[in-house]
C-alpha cells in the first residue's frame, strides 16, 4: 500500500517512518511513504505558498495554484489516489475508517499549514475530508500521520500478529481491559489473582466486566452504545 504525504515540512515526516513496526513495514515492502511538497509547484516569483485571507481574518491561507497544480499531477500519475485532507471542520476519524482505508492501493493525505487551505482545492479535489478531535494544531502533519499509523496497522503483515487487532479498543464498542506483565507483584501492587489460574472463560468475563468499568468511566458515549448493542 502506497502512501503520499502532501506537506510543505517533509523532514517532520521522515523519522517516523525509520524505525520500530512501520519502519519494519516500509524496508518489507509492505507500505510505501513519499512525500510531496507543494512549494516545488509554486508559480510564485518569491517561491511562496501562502496569501492573506480574502475578506480579512488573522494569518495566512495556503494559496490554489501550488497544491491545485501538485495534485493534478498526482492524479495523472496514479489515477487510484485517493486523496484525504485533514482539518479540524469535519467528521472524526475513526478505527472503522482505518479499516476501510487499509484496502486502499494508494491513499494521499494533504497537510494544512498557517490558517488552513483555500477551500476551492478541497472542494476539487477531497475524495475524503477528516479530523482527528476537536482541538487545533500548528499544521496537519501530526494527524496525517495518526491517519498513516491506524491504517497500515490493518494492512495485511504490518503487525506480526494480526490477532492483535481483534482484542484492540474500538473494535468493540468498549475500549481495551486493563493488560498486566511480569512479575506478578510489583512495589506491592499485585496482577489480579483471577489472571493467574489459568482459567480462560473467567478470565474473558472479568475481562469484559473490566471493560465495561474503563468504558464507563472514561467515555460514557461508548459505553450506552455498548449497552445497547447487547439488548
Amino acid at each position: 500500500m502506497r502512501f503520499t504525504f502532501v506537506t510543505l515540512f517533509p523532514k517532520l515526516i521522515q523519522e517516523y517512518f525509520s524505525d520500530s513496526i512501520l519502519g519494519r513495514a516500509v524496508n518489507e515492502g509492505k507500505i510505501r511513504i513519499d512525500y510531496r511538497n507543494p512549494r516545488d509547484y509554486t508559480k510564485d516569483r518569491h517561491n511562496r505558498v501562502d496569501a492573506p485571507m480574502i475578506g480579512g481574518g488573522a494569518g495566512m491561507l495556503m494559496t490554489p495554484q501550488p497544491l491545485m497544480d501538485m495534485l493534478r499531477n498526482l492524479k495523472e500519475t496514479s489515477p487510484k489516489a485517493h486523496i484525504v485532507f485533514l482539518t479540524p471542520v469535519a467528521k472524526r476519524f475513526t478505527q472503522n475508517d482505518a479499516k476501510r482505508l487499509s484496502n486502499m492501493e494508494h491513499v494521499v493525505l494533504v497537510s494544512g499549514r498557517y490558517e488552513g487551505i483555500d477551500e476551492r482545492v478541497i472542494e476539487a479535489n477531497a475524495d475524503e475530508v477528516f479530523s482527528i478531535g476537536d482541538y487545533i494544531l500548528t499544521g496537519g502533519e501530526l494527524a496525517s500521520m495518526v491517519l498513516c499509523d491506524a491504517i497500515s496497522r490493518n494492512v495485511e503483515g504490518v503487525l506480526g500478529n494480526a490477532n492483535s487487532l481483534e482484542v484492540e479498543s474500538f473494535e468493540s464498542p468498549l475500549l481495551e481491559a486493563p493488560s498486566f506483565t511480569k512479575p506478578n507483584i510489583y512495589e506491592d501492587n499485585a496482577v489480579i489473582s483471577e489472571f493467574l489460574k489459568g482459567n480462560h472463560s473467567k478470565v474473558t468475563d472479568l475481562k469484559r466486566g473490566l471493560a465495561l468499568c474503563k468504558t464507563k468511566y472514561f467515555r460514557p458515549d461508548l459505553y450506552k452504545k455498548g449497552i445497547t448493542d447487547e439488548k
